[in-house]
């Protein structure tokens, strides 16, 4: 017995430490080589004139992020069954049994089976990518991570929401290529409108001409006209296209110019008013105030 153990020793052993630097070369040559495969995508992305920047890099990120977890699983698998060859064990009824058991669970996993092929097709689609402000199933954040199976969503409080791939009813992409933010500005009644899409138009230009935010806006502002009459307001529509993840920040900066601009011109922004009337034909109610030392005998009391 410890003859026997001693001639596995030395003749197993030094192949299995053969086999762990092996390993552990393939796998960090696999994150050598998807690290060159991003360099290279991004580089050419870059050269590309027709491709935004920062779009594709959202993509290359995503996929390489793919193609490194399946390559690493896969050379653990190949290191595993090899590794049980090298302890005599046979691997034959292993990978029998789990075909027999993959069998079995596809048949009940069902769900995981629906949740990868979603997630194939999320990528396939380039429906979603790294980095994108989305919208799944009415939850709106910041996507942190795609995989296979499941979606991480960060949103604007910091919670982390992780939905399934199947289980992915409605999914808004708010940032793919291009951003746009739609703001309905109101008036008051007695203002004209014209004056005042002219003067929204103004700031609109000088932003658009501003050298910080012409790297953020792509094209110069749309103004559709009056969208509607609220209860108290003329409703202007007018949109602001940006690049993506920027609508927020041109759009907070437009509302600050476009209030100092209209205090400046004196156009007035709406505010809730309402006029008592008593019966069909009676007059507004008036209040009379005189002073102590008059005669205030015709006062009802």
């Amino acid at each position: 017995m410890l003859t026997k153990l001693i001639t596995w020793c030395v003749i197993q052993l030094p192949s299995i430490a053969i086999l762990i630097v092996l390993f552990v070369s393939l796998l960090r040559a696999l994150r050598f080589t998807t690290k060159k495969m991003k360099k290279i995508a991004v580089s050419k992305a870059h050269k590309a004139a027709d491709i935004d920047d920062m779009e594709a890099e959202k993509r290359i990120n995503t996929l390489t992020g793919i193609i490194y977890g399946i390559g690493r699983i896969f050379l653990w698998v190949i290191f595993l069954l090899i590794l049980l060859g090298k302890f005599n064990i046979n691997i034959a009824p292993i990978l029998a049994s789990a075909g027999i058991v993959g069998l079995a669970v596809g048949f009940g996993a069902q769900e995981l089976v629906r949740d990868f092929i979603s997630g194939f097709f999320i990528l396939l689609e380039d429906q979603l990518r790294t980095g994108d402000w989305a919208v799944i199933n009415g939850t709106e954040g910041l996507v942190e991570k795609i995989e296979l199976r499941t979606v991480t969503l960060r949103d604007s409080s910091g919670i982390v929401h992780i939905f399934q791939n199947g289980k992915i009813n409605t999914l808004s992409n708010m940032t793919k290529e291009w951003s746009a933010i739609v703001l309905q500005i109101g008036i008051a009644y007695k203002e004209d409108t014209d004056n005042a899409v002219m003067l929204m138009q103004q700031v609109g230009d000088e932003m658009y001409n501003d050298p910080v935010y012409k790297e953020l806006m792509l094209e110069p502002i749309s103004i559709s006209g009056v969208n509607d009459f609220a209860d108290s307001a003329v409703v202007i529509r007018l949109v602001l296209k940006t690049k993506p993840m920027q609508q927020w920040a041109v759009g907070r900066e437009y509302r600050r110019r476009l209030k100092k601009v209209f205090d400046a011109k004196n156009v007035e922004f709406p505010f809730p008013y309402r006029t008592l009337t008593w019966g069909d034909s009676s007059n507004p109610i008036k209040l009379k105030i005189e002073n102590s030392d008059s005669d205030t005998s015709d006062i009802p009391k």
